[in-house]
């Protein structure tokens, strides 16, 4: 009875991990599944960070430590994985090389298991029992192709984050660092460039698109911050669609229908990317536009020849539209220690 029990907990093991392991590297979508290592990995290890990030007053130490937290936990997530295997793989020899004359110890299993798992093929110890021998031949083809796997997923990772902040980068010529949307709708106001600007809003709705199904798919690449001081994808974002919302309000002379088109894919970014970590809106503590920046904005805006064509409902249509999408911005920048731009460029 206490073979059959060690057997199923460590087939539940092992069947749970490889699960895990191929819906995150191999399976494109988001899942739903209760059973994922990755989810209460990340859950509880960003807990455990942030909580200490969140003590530290330097904003440039607070930084660098919440820098390192993705590409560390990425390798300790597949050290997890790995020793998941390892170990249940390790209890199954235990179990069934039940050789009398024979049997190693659980820790000599763990080891004949780990050396199996990377085909070290030390040959200091071999299974005995044909079911063990048949176990052996299938965590050397499990290792194998884990480390094939892990090999080509990691590239890919890296790749999406690349082409993420590629995109980041380029936007501070546009909108100031750290962005703002006065100052991409005032850049391209002088410089006579709203076309250039319907076409940069073009390429920011196909960049939420991508990030929507990359971070859908692979929701760590959001735990990766941007290595430059005031970017961050979150912050990008949010002024893209700031731009958007005044866009949206209507300015005399000026075409809406692009801005509309990439305010709702950006939209559904967001709110999507606040379903996987499970983080709905978040009010903010005092309102991000004031009555006084507003007025500044509106001047600001109009100097570079921008009047809004309705002026007298802007302020109450502006702030319509902040709504459907500035809390779920900042349930995110709360849960991911990011931090929003202003309206107005500092």
């Amino acid at each position: 009875m206490r073979t059959i029990i060690v057997v199923i907990g460590s087939l539940l093991v092992l069947v749970v991990t490889l699960h895990d392991a191929f819906e995150v590297m191999l399976l494109p979508r988001r899942v739903k599944s209760r059973l994922r290592v990755v989810r209460s990995f990340f859950r509880s290890s960003w807990r455990l960070w942030s909580g200490i990030a969140r003590r530290i007053s330097s904003e440039e130490k607070r930084h660098n430590y919440l820098s390192l937290y993705g590409p560390l936990s990425m390798v300790v997530l597949l050290l997890v994985w790995a020793a998941g295997l390892i170990a249940g793989f390790g209890t199954l020899y235990w179990a069934l090389d039940y050789e009398p004359s024979a049997r190693l110890s659980w820790p000599n299993q763990l080891y004949f298991s780990g050396v199996t798992f990377f085909t070290l093929g030390y040959g200091d110890l071999v299974p005995h029992t044909p079911i063990a021998k048949l176990l052996v031949v299938f965590e050397a083809g499990t290792g194998l192709g884990f480390i094939a796997i892990v090999i080509g997923y990691l590239p890919v990772l890296y790749q999406l984050f690349a082409r993420r902040e590629a995109s980041v980068i380029m936007l501070d010529a546009a909108a100031g660092s750290p962005p703002s949307a006065v100052t991409l709708l005032i850049r391209h106001a002088e410089g006579e460039s709203l076309k250039e600007l319907e076409d940069l809003l073009h390429e920011w709705q196909q960049w939420c698109a991508e990030l929507l199904e990359s971070q859908l798919s692979y929701p760590m690449l959001a735990y990766y911050r941007s290595q430059h001081d005031n970017q961050s994808w979150l912050a990008a974002l949010t002024a893209i669609m700031d731009c958007c919302a005044l866009l949206m309000v209507g300015f005399k002379g000026v075409r809406t229908f692009r801005a509309r088109l990439t305010f709702s894919t950006a939209r559904q970014a967001v709110i999507e990317m606040g379903r996987v970590f499970q983080v709905g809106a978040r009010p903010f503590a005092d309102d991000r536009l004031s009555t006084l920046n507003y007025e500044l904005l509106c001047s600001d805006l109009a100097k570079a020849g921008l009047r809004f064509a309705d002026e007298e409902s802007v302020e109450q249509k502006l702030a319509a539209f902040r709504a459907t999408y500035e809390p779920f911005l900042n349930g995110l920048a709360w849960y991911l220690v990011l931090s929003l731009p202003d309206w107005l460029p500092i």
